[in-house]
């Protein structure tokens, strides 16, 4: 199965270097909303806290079939990670202008996974020459359908 929800604007702000899958800690009627597409990650952030990786600001939108418990939709999510790798994460993020940010979330044999990116930000000039790469690429698109 495809993605359930993608951060587009993380290829867009950062170049994005590793990848790592992580498992996400989810309560209640979470992975039904989330199988539902009830998932932004538009504004979501990855950070460490106390040698553990937290999502942290990703809205799941409350399961409107749910009983009388509704999780918070914005609060902090566990991200399940070994040890090895949680390790390796720090010692990135403390190299100078490298953060973590989720990409995208997915199915994976029935479990919800979340797809972190090590990542450095681009500056604005970066960005530009992004978005004209683009519109050549999609201009020679235009020009090669119509041939």
């Amino acid at each position: 199965m495809g993605a359930l929800a993608v951060n587009k604007r993380a290829r867009f702000d950062y170049f994005l270097e590793g990848f790592y899958e992580a498992g996400i800690s989810l309560e209640g009627s979470e992975v039904k909303s989330i199988r539902n597409n009830g998932l932004s990650l538009s504004e979501s952030f990855v950070q460490i806290v106390d040698g553990e990786v937290w999502l942290k600001n990703c809205y799941i939108h409350p399961y409107s079939n749910a009983s009388s418990y509704a999780p918070n939709p914005r609060r902090n999510r566990k991200l399940l990670l070994h040890k090895r790798e949680i390790k390796k994460l720090i010692s990135l993020t403390k190299e100078k202008g490298y953060t973590l940010v989720a990409t995208k979330v997915y199915l994976k044999r029935g479990l919800v996974k979340v797809e972190i990116a090590i990542a450095k930000g681009k500056k604005n000039y970066d960005k530009r020459q992004a978005l004209k790469d683009a519109s050549i690429a999609k201009e020679i698109q235009r020009v090669l359908k119509r041939s």
